[in-house]
């Protein structure tokens, strides 16, 4: 799932932090992947099971959603793609993922 676009956001809908992580990530000019994994567990207990898959390679204490992968690598949660954000690595990521031209 991470691995078949540029960048790739694992939310739940009623999320304010994976809001700001979509609305950022919009905002720039990039049109994630969006999965919503309270959404996925209406079809089944995917969800759950991939919440748990992603709670294992966050650092203890994290919240479990947003999880953002860009060019198919873990980038980490809101703490995490603020802090790129803030100190001018986020946009060149984005941009070597492929998910920004300009």
């Amino acid at each position: 799932m991470a691995g078949g676009n540029a960048v790739v956001v694992f939310s739940a809908s009623g999320c304010c932090m994976c809001h700001v992580v979509k609305r950022l990530l919009l905002g720039l000019g990039v049109g994630p992947a969006v999965y919503e994994l309270d959404q996925l567990e209406l079809a089944s207990s995917g969800g759950r099971e991939i919440q748990a898959a992603l709670a294992q390679l966050l650092p203890p204490g994290q919240p479990p959603v947003p999880v953002v992968f860009v060019g198919g690598r873990l980038l980490g949660g809101v703490d995490k793609v603020m802090a790129c954000h803030i100190n001018g690595t986020l946009v060149p990521l984005l941009k070597q993922a492929g998910a920004l031209w300009l």
